[in-house]
């Protein structure tokens, strides 16, 4: 049966047990792409002494310097991704990053002559690499799940497959923080990036590339791709695509920086391990985020037939909850409790995810999907995921020279990582005692002032709500 076959009845490309299979590789692969952008998260606390780099740095290091070529490669891939082979595609992409990944953990100094490249260089390289190669995973990978899935099933499979960003985070920090408490941080590197390379074979060798367009009501198909300037054409008329993005790429801003400096967080206000903080405080967490983004997904699915601005006000009302229990979390003295308030902010912020995959399916014809798809993930991760680390990390170490200046001293006469806990014993009193006063509070300030921005990303999918009913093409109420 071709796409030419396809009635607004028929409920998705193959049987449904391999709908579900494909379902599932693509997720797994989704998660294996957040453990591998995840874990420099994770082995940060050890990571940033080790090199001596700044929080400036490490959130150029989690964010910008990942994200760059992420977003930029992301629209060529994308365009591929509209006529091209997309399996093959993710194969290729898939290798690309795992062993970018397992570089990282090779990252040190370099003498090339009379030019000596710091660590901080070699491991920006390397992330840069790895962005390269996760840009051709999820443009492909929603436009397959469009073609495998009926509008009527796709916010749901979409919402199972967005499950990916959390669970990728969970075993990030479950596998990531036993390594690096057990062995170090660049042994967690190679542990999370080789098992890619086998993962890459396996899913070339078992996913087919369905029909484009398979799923499509009759007369939403054609046999072209939109180019970039044609898809931009159709998204200039569609509001609700833009108010949607523009939401979305608040809250990564948000998300993306509070997860890189988390672990950090811990480490510093509560005095625990990378691997403490990893396994028994984030990896609940991204369990809690991963059972929310699941269940967001089904309450639109369920909704979206009588209520279709559903997939809008749900994750809105999901992120303005989530910031009480982020500025609780961050202010509390009590590990248990800030561990309750980031299980819960989790759990009701993520929804956010499956709402930005749908509405950008949604708006648009079959023939822009993976470039619409490209578009919205080009904003949101160039402004959200390469600026939101950055700007913690920024304003992190300004809080900490104020810090250091209020107290009488020259701002050159104290810096982070001498109050590391490695190195504090090395400071007379007095400066252990600054230490204790602006380690973890520099940090804790741009945790709450980032965690308060929710309520912008919130206030952007009220406004998509309001547009949805006239921009959304592919109901499909049978």
């Amino acid at each position: 049966m071709t796409s030419a076959g396809a009635t607004d009845q028929a409920p998705g490309y193959g049987t449904y047990r391999y709908r579900t299979y494909v379902l599932g590789a693509l997720t797994l692969i989704y998660v294996l792409n957040f453990v591998d952008r995840g874990l420099l998260a994770v082995v940060g606390p050890d990571l940033v002494p080790d090199l001596g780099i700044s929080d400036t740095q490490f959130g150029l290091l989690t964010g910008f310097g990942f994200a760059l070529l992420y977003t930029i490669v992301g629209i060529p891939l994308a365009r591929y991704a509209d006529t091209g082979h997309r399996v093959w595609l993710m194969s290729v992409c898939i290798t690309l990053w795992s062993i970018m990944t397992v570089l990282c953990g090779l990252a040190t100094e370099v003498t090339l002559g009379s030019v000596t490249v710091g660590a901080f260089w070699i491991l920006l390289a390397c992330r840069v690499g790895v962005g390269v190669g996760e840009a051709g995973c999820t443009p492909p990978a929603n436009s397959l799940i469009a073609d495998y899935y009926a509008p009527r099933e796709r916010a749901q499979a979409l919402g199972f497959y967005a499950m990916g960003v959390t669970l990728g985070g969970m075993f990030a920090n479950l596998i990531g923080g036993w390594v690096t408490d057990a062995f170090d941080w660049r042994t967690a590197f190679f542990v999370v990036g080789l098992p890619g390379v086998l993962i890459a074979a396996i899913f070339k060798l078992t996913v087919k590339e369905p029909p484009r367009g398979y799923t499509d009501p009759p007369g939403n198909q054609s046999e072209e791709s939109a180019g970039l300037r044609e898809a931009l054409r159709e998204l200039t008329t569609k509001p609700a695509f833009w108010y949607m993005t523009a939401g979305a790429t608040v809250a990564a801003f948000c998300g993306y920086g509070i997860s890189s400096f988390q672990s950090i967080f811990l480490v510093r206000a509560h005095g625990i391990t990378a691997g403490e903080a990893a396994i028994w405080i984030n990896a609940p967490v991204s369990m809690s985020s991963a059972i929310g983004t699941f269940a967001t997904g089904w309450l639109a699915t369920r909704l979206y037939k009588n209520h279709p601005g559903a997939i809008a006000w749900v994750p809105s009302i999901g992120l303005a909850l989530s910031i009480p229990f982020y500025i609780f979390a961050f202010t509390t003295e009590n590990l248990l409790f800030a561990a309750v308030g980031l299980v819960i902010g989790g759990f009701v912020k993520y929804g956010y995810i499956a709402a930005q995959y749908t509405i950008g399916q949604g708006v648009v014809s079959m023939r822009a999907r993976a470039m619409a798809t490209a578009v919205l993930l080009f904003v949101a991760n160039l402004i959200g995921y390469g600026f939101g680390p950055l700007f913690i990390g920024a304003i992190s170490d300004v809080f900490f020279i104020n810090g250091v200046a209020e107290v009488g001293l020259a701002t050159d006469a104290l810096t982070r990582n001498q109050c590391h806990p490695r190195s504090i014993l090395e400071l007379n009193d007095n400066l252990q005692a600054v230490c204790g006063q602006v380690y973890s509070q520099s940090l804790q300030r741009a945790m709450i002032i980032m965690a308060s921005l929710y309520a912008v990303s919130s206030l952007f999918f009220l406004i998509t709500w309001r547009r949805l009913d006239r921009d959304m093409v592919d109901r499909n109420p049978s």
